[in-house]
């Protein structure tokens, strides 16, 4: 079955796509897959997420059709939400509410990467205006680490782009500088903020340059889209392009890619400055950017060569 590809519709027009998913609507409609429109702002406002798929199609099929969500990050309810709405409408996402948390918080996947990834701890937060609790219990976690440097992200995302007052830290014994920078963490996040709090080890990356804004370090990284157990984009993360050197180290990663609980996900990587390739998080690959430069045709057009060429079940269990 031809997969459905879906995208925000535009706040000012629900006919069109939102302008910052202008250029991959056009070009996986071009590629020959389906393509459609979800209103977004029911589902975040807490109206009937059928308001969100109203204007959908109903696929004239037994078995709901195959479809895939690519917009802005979701939490986890509002995609649940999303999920069971687009059941109404004869469409399955790709991957289940529960598949869609395995990929999108790090704790959830830490089990299948841990050995491969920065040590990890973390912490939920129930109340993000709880501050100074959140800078005791942070002090408590990263004891762990000793005077290691580490970095301090939720569940879902950094302030890569505000590294040194809300991400890196540069000796993990230093509490005042700890309570500090979960402080600003917390109140740059804002509503914004996941779930709880993750401290990793700071792995030096081989270096490319630094951020001109942020100074924020720009390492040798990649990013690895996966369909039903395979690569089928891959690319350097800070401009499109590939790297041949990892080209022939991604298979040693197969057995790991194989065992995540998801249909469709990312999978981040980057080279250390002492040698090895770490992975650096999943990610539900939905939501997950393409790399800088990326021509989205390239893209699509590898993603239905892959979609054509699987026999997996089309179910979202």
């Amino acid at each position: 079955m031809t997969l459905t590809v879906l995208f925000a519709a535009s706040p000012l027009n629900l006919k069109e796509v939102d302008d910052s998913y202008a250029d991959e609507y056009r070009c996986a409609q071009a590629a020959g897959l389906f393509v459609g429109l979800i209103d977004l702002d029911p589902l975040l406002l807490g109206a009937s997420p059928q308001q969100a798929v109203k204007r959908l199609s109903r696929p004239d099929s037994c078995e709901p059709g195959p479809a895939l969500y690519r917009g802005w990050m979701l939490r986890p309810g509002d995609y649940t939400r999303l999920y069971e709405a687009l059941l109404t409408r004869n469409l399955r996402l790709i991957n289940s509410p529960q598949h869609y948390m395995h990929t999108h918080y790090l704790p959830e996947s830490y089990p299948k990467i841990e050995g491969v990834t920065p040590e990890s701890v973390w912490f939920p937060v129930r109340d993000r205006t709880a501050v100074e609790e959140a800078g005791s219990r942070a002090v408590e976690a990263v004891r762990r680490f000793g005077d290691r440097p580490i970095i301090v992200k939720d569940y879902v995302k950094s302030r890569k782009h505000e590294w040194t007052e809300a991400c890196y830290i540069p000796d993990a014994s230093d509490q005042g500088r700890v309570r500090q920078t979960v402080r600003r963490l917390l109140e740059l996040q804002g509503a914004e903020f996941s779930e709880g709090l993750v401290f990793r080890a700071f792995e030096e990356l081989e270096a490319l340059s630094l951020h001109p804004q942020s100074g924020m370090p720009l390492s040798r990284e990649i990013r690895v889209f996966v369909l039903d157990g395979e690569p089928v984009f891959v690319s350097t993360y800070w401009e499109a392009g590939e790297d041949a050197a990892f080209n022939e180290r991604l298979g040693e990663f197969e057995e790991i890619i194989r065992s995540v609980e998801s249909r469709f996900f990312t999978i981040d990587f980057a080279k250390t400055k002492k040698g090895p390739w770490i992975v650096l998080e999943l990610g539900d690959g939905q939501v997950a950017g393409l790399p800088d430069d990326t021509p989205p045709a390239l893209f699509y057009g590898k993603l239905k060569q892959q979609w054509d060429s699987t026999d997996q079940p089309i179910d979202g269990s």
